[in-house]
């Protein structure tokens, strides 16, 4: 099984390489997480070492299940505004094709849900594209269905494709 680790900026520049794999790997297998394919490998490093300034100033928390590869990871981005501190969007939950269907996508979820409420965060949305497994696991693992955009976001391949969006209450809000 996989550690479940949060990285701050510097480990998260070690590790770039296989993050950039992870990514790579999720976009060939067809998931759509913002990026179209072919996806090159050199621009997903990119943009993985470009998150590591927002990690350490406290904008976006990144979870790796590491092993002897990174095998999946979760983040959540928090907003900078003042009436938006209690909340937190959910983004890029990725895992590799080899390490699916073992629960780390649950694993990586519940672990990123656990450090929001200890944050303080009380409620945490997110978006998917309707109809991917993604969709079933927020499902199952008691999210709310907001609503579907249609023709939201392009799948890698290019084809836009309806976005479901979730959201999660994690405890009372608190003025």
């Amino acid at each position: 099984m996989n550690a479940i680790v949060r990285l701050d900026g510097s480990a998260l520049l070690a590790r770039a390489e296989e993050l950039a794999v992870l990514l790579t790997d999720t976009v060939d297998g067809g998931a759509s997480v913002g990026f179209l394919a072919p996806l090159d490998r050199a621009e997903a490093l990119a943009w993985w070492k470009e998150r590591a300034a927002a990690v350490d100033e406290g904008g976006l928390a990144v979870w790796a299940a590491t092993g002897e590869r990174v095998a999946g990871t979760v983040s959540l981005a928090f907003p900078d505004k003042p009436n938006s501190r209690h909340r937190a969007e959910l983004v890029k939950l990725m895992v590799h094709r080899e390490a699916r269907g073992r629960g780390l996508g649950r694993a990586l979820l519940a672990t990123a849900e656990r450090a929001a409420a200890e944050a303080g965060i009380t409620l945490l949305h997110l978006d998917t594209e309707t109809g991917s497994p993604a969709e079933s696991l927020y499902r199952t693992a008691g999210w709310t269905r907001a609503g579907v955009i249609p023709d939201y976001a392009a799948t890698p391949a290019g084809a836009l494709r309806p976005t479901t969006l979730f959201y999660k209450r994690l405890g009372v809000p608190t003025p």
